[in-house]
């Protein structure tokens, strides 16, 4: 370390030379089998540790959840604490993946997916654009396996650095990126920074070569943008931009059969991008940029697990959780469960459920509950 400028420590590795050797593989951090959510080592929704690709390869992962606390102003800050957060402030449920099981489609995820909590990736804490860098790295490690990365912010600047990596790993143009956010996010630069939470779409139409009609939002409502200039330019970029007019005019689940139509029409694999705001503040107080007249947990959560299911799906993230403006822990409970609802729907396209928007059907009433 001694050799390391002082400006470079911020993503030295940690050298483990001199610690026990081991096997590669998932570590799994309970003691026991059953622990209260406020017991133990929190890992997301309490599954087994990876630190290395070995790890990921030896395990033979289909998802890696991967924090990236990346924190930039503009709005209120905190995003940075995010991570840690939707990991650990679970109140009630107990930290045993293998227990859980999803109340529409009576589907555990996690017995159908390998999935492990792989730790942070580097962020400079007084520089976002030299944070880029490392977040793209440790996602490149997991897409290189062939597993799925979930991204938890921190702030959207993250965006552009796990599309890049999937672009490398899977082609670039390959991918369609569905945006749920109150936000466009496609400014150029603010105040001469390209790299921002306000930027990630422009980065990725520009620096990254994705086609516009690549690029599809859900949910844009903010007063505050965009202005004509820039409605203009995500028109003439041929961006997909489902404002929540639409909603409110034609429904949520048109919109939802709208996008997944625009997403196979363009691309063969699917990363969706989750802006917590898209949420109702009623949903999501805990974020920096909350926009009223959003959507309804019940709205996103179907939405998602639909968009998993019916969709090749290589990557997904989940930004601007900022727990300290939450008085309660709604905003990080909702993250965490967004992204259940994305794994669920992704464990029924493993299994190859065929039936489009599926609900168990007793649970959905379509049957008759069977007498015991």
């Amino acid at each position: 370390m001694s050799e390391t400028p002082e400006s470079e420590t911020w993503r030295l590795k940690v050298d483990r030379s001199f610690s026990p050797r081991r096997d590669p593989g998932p570590i799994d951090l309970r003691r026991y089998y059953v622990q209260p959510a406020y017991s133990g080592m929190p890992t997301f929704m309490g599954v087994p540790l990876a630190l290395t690709q070995e790890d990921l390869r030896a395990g033979e992962v289909d998802v890696a959840v991967v924090g990236c606390p990346v924190d930039s102003s503009t709005g209120h800050r905190g995003a940075a604490f995010g991570p840690r957060a939707i990991r650990a402030d679970e109140r009630y449920m107990y930290a045993t993946p293998e227990g859980y099981i999803h109340s529409a489609t009576r589907i555990n995820p996690f017995n159908v997916l390998k999935v492990v909590d792989y730790g942070d990736a580097a962020t400079d804490p007084f520089d976002v654009a030299r944070s880029m860098e490392p977040i793209r790295g440790l996602v490149r490690e997991i897409a290189e396996v062939g597993a799925v990365p979930v991204v938890l912010g921190g702030d959207h600047s993250l965006l552009w650095p796990s599309v890049g990596a999937l672009s490398d790993v899977h082609g670039h143009g390959s991918i369609a990126v569905v945006h749920f956010d109150a936000h466009p996010d496609c400014h150029d630069e603010i105040f001469g920074h390209k790299a921002t939470h306000t930027t990630p779409i422009r980065r990725l139409l520009t620096d990254e070569q994705l086609p516009g009609p690549n690029l599809i939002q859900v949910g844009l409502r903010t007063a505050t943008g965009p202005d004509d200039q820039l409605f203009n330019w995500m028109r003439r970029a041929g961006m997909r931009s489902h404002f929540m007019a639409e909603v409110e005019r034609v429904g949520f689940a048109a919109v939802i059969d709208k996008v997944v139509e625009e997403v196979k029409a363009v691309a063969d694999h699917v990363y969706l991008s989750l802006d917590i705001d898209v949420l109702d503040p009623a949903y999501a107080p805990g974020t920096g940029t909350p926009e009223p007249a959003g959507l309804t947990t019940r709205e996103l959560f179907t939405g998602l697990r639909r968009l998993a299911h019916e969709t090749n799906l290589i990557g997904m993230d989940v930004v601007e959780v900022a727990p300290h403006l939450d008085p309660g822990y709604t905003t990080a409970m909702n993250a965490r469960r967004a992204v259940f609802e994305a794994l669920t729907g992704l464990a029924m396209n493993r299994i190859k459920i065929s039936t489009e928007n599926y609900a168990n059907p007793i649970v959905a009433g379509q049957v008759r509950f069977p007498l015991a």
